[in-house]
């Protein structure tokens, strides 16, 4: 084989995997589609308030793990003790910060010493303290050493005293009502082991007293290119997944499960950064290992809002880290893999994750490189190559393309959370520009996350907070937080 025909077969390669990326995508955002109309409808018609007025409601632990969190902490906490759900406790784990977070909820809480007991069901570092606030009854901080994420989100669940428990990361804000709805499908249907609700960017958007007080897309090119992505991969994506009942991932910024059901899987892992996906993969595999009937679910309506990075080094630093967790997670749990004990789960979602998701930035980087190749001995050295291009172009560019064009008009079509005609053009041309350099460079990363996975890398890396309180004054200058 010579070099000309092996530059073809690299292209072919590529077409077929921008193809079978772009087509389970474009279909995955349909199926998601009429699964959000329909249950935008049934919440047109459920009074969440009466249903959670009856003794079917399930009293719930909301657990926030924080390192080095003093600039979002106490808009967070406030957020969090304001929502609206029957009975509920706020289970604050710092985790041996070096900042002031601690000091910042002794401040604003009235925190005092607490006699409240508790099991050590999962394994954790020491906890130094346990407080109870004289101002918030339902409010809980525990102060350990550093151990993780994955520790300190053990502890709080050893600390929590209710059958269910949320997870929620310390940049996060949960909408009012967003408890209520995520909790609904754990008292309706008793095989609902875990839920996940949407997560949505709250860069630049107006946040007063703990809430979302205008929804505002972001002026920052970077802010917007992440927003069109979290649309098309964590909304309409996911949604899709747990409508064929294969999801993988319930985001760590927010999440709820079955108490018992984490304990008895050993809690989260902290053998990986990746210890969201992990426990949803663990809680998948031992559950149909045990012949348990069960469901895990995504709900797109109930939203928390939360910081993405603002800056490349930042963004790369995380995309890195998800694609290492990723890696992790999988083969801690490789026993799925194209076992037709665990169904669609192992024949389907498990495969189209690994190699996919995990391995296929490795063939499309590959492909971009020698895409260039073929572009330049096509045009320049006069080599047959058109047809190449042109399919290249229609599968890696116009499919990318209809796929965030379409994830944007089902947003439209469904929530409708950017209200101005400004705002929605906006997105619209973000869709078509990420295509053109953001994504092969978020490719770029990716790969850079797998050799960090092949070099056994443990560092978290550096990321960047911004205080909420910041959005109201027009100050988003972010402060480093230097995580484990």
């Amino acid at each position: 084989m010579n070099i000309t025909n092996l530059l073809y077969t690299i292209d072919y390669l590529a077409i077929f995997y921008f193809l079978i990326v772009n087509s389970t995508y474009i279909f995955l955002n349909i199926v998601a589609f009429f699964t959000i109309r329909k249950n935008w409808f049934l919440n047109e018609i459920t009074d969440y308030k009466k249903t959670f007025q009856s003794e079917f409601y399930k009293p719930i632990s909301i657990i926030v793990p924080a390192f080095n969190e003093e600039e979002t902490i106490v808009e967070n906490v406030k957020s969090l003790l304001a929502l609206s759900y029957p009975e509920f406790e706020v289970v604050v784990v710092n985790d041996g910060s070096s900042d002031k977070t601690v000091d910042k909820l002794k401040k604003n809480f009235n925190l005092t010493p607490s006699s409240r007991s508790f099991e050590r069901n999962l394994d954790t570092e020491d906890i130094n303290n346990v407080y109870d606030s004289l101002d918030y009854p339902n409010l809980v901080v525990v102060d350990k050493d550093n151990g993780g994420k994955a520790d300190a989100l053990n502890a709080g669940i050893n600390i929590s005293q209710y059958p269910l428990i949320c997870n929620i990361d310390a940049d996060s804000i949960i909408e009012g009502q967003a408890l209520l709805r995520i909790v609904e499908p754990f008292s309706q249907d008793w095989r609902v082991v875990a839920a996940g609700g949407t997560v949505r960017i709250a860069n630049e958007c107006t946040i007063r007293g703990g809430y979302i007080e205008q929804v505002r897309l972001s002026k920052k090119p970077l802010v917007r290119m992440q927003v069109v992505e979290y649309l098309r991969a964590f909304l309409f994506g996911r949604v899709g997944w747990a409508s064929i009942n294969s999801l993988l991932i319930i985001s760590g910024a927010f999440g709820v499960f079955r108490k018992s059901h984490v304990t008895n899987a050993g809690g989260y892992s902290k053998d990986t950064v990746g210890e969201d996906m992990e426990l949803v993969l663990k809680l998948n595999r031992l559950l149909k290992k045990s012949e348990r009937e069960y469901r895990v679910v995504f709900l797109p309506d109930p939203v928390c809002w939360t910081q993405v990075p603002e800056d490349i080094d930042t963004l790369s630093n995380q995309r890195r880290r998800w694609q290492r967790g990723l890696g992790e997670s999988l083969i801690m749990n490789k026993e799925l893999f194209f076992n037709p004990r665990y169904g669609l789960l192992g024949l389907l979602a498990y495969p189209f994750f690994l190699f996919i998701e995990f391995l296929g930035p490795i063939f499309e980087l590959l492909g971009y490189v020698v895409f260039a190749i073929t572009l330049f001995i096509t045009f320049f050295l006069g080599f047959p190559g058109r047809e190449i291009i042109l399919l290249f172009f229609i599968t890696a560019v116009l499919m990318g393309i209809l796929l965030s064009t379409t994830s944007i008009v089902f947003e439209e079509m469904t929530f409708r959370k950017y209200s101005s005609l400004k705002e929605k053009l906006i997105l619209f041309l973000f869709g078509f520009l990420e295509n053109f350099g953001y994504r092969q460079r978020h490719t770029f990363w990716r790969v850079k996350g797998i050799f960090d996975f092949l070099r056994k890398r443990k560092e978290w890396g550096q990321m960047k907070r911004t205080s909420f309180s910041s959005y109201e004054k027009g100050d988003i200058d972010g402060n480093i937080d230097s995580r484990r």
